[in-house]
């Protein structure tokens, strides 16, 4: 009695495994989890050893291990999709979920002066993700950014998923608000801070990574200026004003002018921007909100005539606010972390990295048909028409997170 019991069962499995090999063979809209439950609904849960072997034999199985594993999966391995960055330690382990893979890309970020602002948090992202790292640093600042890193005091900040450390294959001096030497005025070229580095233009940059390098592949404009930023717009002086578009968005032109003959067709390209280019922000003046405004539509002109010319996609991060070194110059910008913490809708703090593997998305073949866009990573702030931290909306029902 048993036996022909477990004849009928050891039957009605291989018809129902028959069915998934037929639905296999030909395009079917089923989801795969759907089909090995029905296949699992069939074989019970009692058949293992010896009944898989015989199951396999009559089935013509090539692999039962394979198989067995594929039904005692839980069927949420197949609906979910995971995206992640993957550095070179992991490169000969087999590829899980939807990885952002920019091996054998090269990247050159400017404006990395430090270990805790966005262009650093970029630069591990695509580092993360298999890219070879270039950065250009302000030309003041790059004695104290080289020997920081020859010290290893940014050790902590380079440490990579995988447990090992970022690379920087070369870092440039550079001074994006000059084209080429001859816009160099004599003060700056006499200035102490620019003594002993040469070849630091925007021009001269791109040259110099050409001659190193040949070509690149990501090209990202993490740097911007305004020296009169505390100012209200009224109170700000043409000089000020002109200041600041030159160094947070024309730079941006001049960047990739000069540096698209050089990067490879399906390159990306990526800058940094700030919600105060459509939304008013009390004192982030000085031209800011201008400067940051035209950024933005320079972004869509671009994306344009690079992705004609040159075939290379032009996309703008709209980020959040973070307590970086620069920021910390505006003021206020606790103020405007605890703000967005109250009034957005994902009630957390910005991470510097969640911008950084935003920028490695866009750089990857995944963002393959996205250009001239704004991405805002900002917790959803952007979509805010009011502050609903204020008193005013004290009886309404807004479900609060308590820090």
């Amino acid at each position: 009695m048993k036996a022909t019991r477990r004849f009928h069962i050891l039957k009605m499995a291989a018809t129902a495994i028959s069915g998934l090999q037929i639905t296999a063979a030909r395009p079917s809209i089923t989801p795969t989890h759907r089909i090995f439950k029905a296949g699992v609904a069939s074989v019970g849960a009692d058949f293992k050893g010896a009944s898989w072997a015989k199951l396999a034999s009559t089935c013509n199985i090539s692999s039962v291990h394979h198989f067995q594993r594929s039904f005692t999966s839980s069927p949420a391995k197949f609906e979910k999709v995971v995206t992640k960055a993957m550095s070179e330690g992991v490169e000969n382990k087999p590829a899980s979920g939807l990885p952002i893979d920019l091996k054998g890309k090269r990247a050159f970020i400017a404006g990395v002066a430090d270990d805790n602002g966005y262009g650093w948090a970029i630069a591990k992202s695509l580092a993360a993700a298999g890219a070879e790292i270039l950065v250009g640093t302000w030309v003041p600042a790059l004695n104290i950014f080289e020997s920081s890193l020859r010290r290893g005091k940014f050790d902590e900040s380079r440490v990579l998923p995988d447990g090992s450390l970022m690379e920087i294959t070369k870092i440039y001096p550079l001074d994006a608000v000059f084209d080429n030497l001859e816009d160099v005025p004599e003060d700056v070229k006499a200035n102490k801070r620019y003594a002993g580095s040469s070849n630091w233009t925007v021009q001269e940059v791109a040259e110099s990574v050409k001659k190193d390098f040949g070509s690149i592949d990501i090209l990202v404009h993490s740097l911007a200026n305004g020296p009169e930023v505390t100012k209200p717009l009224l109170e700000t002086s043409r000089k000020g004003y002109l200041a600041a578009i030159s160094a947070s968005s024309y730079s941006y032109v001049s960047l990739l002018k000069n540096f698209i003959p050089i990067m490879n067709p399906g390159g990306s390209s990526i800058s940094l921007t700030y919600i105060a280019s459509e939304r008013i922000i009390p004192g982030y003046g000085g031209g800011m909100s201008s400067a940051k405004a035209a950024l933005e539509s320079d972004t869509k002109v671009l994306a344009f005539e690079a992705g004609r010319k040159h075939k290379i996609r032009v996309n703008t991060i709209s980020a959040g606010p973070l307590r970086s070194r620069a920021a910390k110059a505006i003021g206020f910008i606790d103020m405007m972390i605890e703000y967005s913490v109250a009034n957005a809708p994902l009630q957390k703090e910005l991470s510097a990295d969640e911008v950084g593997n935003t920028a490695a998305f866009l750089a990857s073949p995944l963002a393959s048909a996205i250009t001239g866009a704004v991405i805002y990573v900002d917790n959803g702030l952007n979509a805010m028409g009011v502050g609903v931290d204020s008193p005013i909306f004290k009886d309404l029902d807004i479900p609060k997170d308590k820090h």
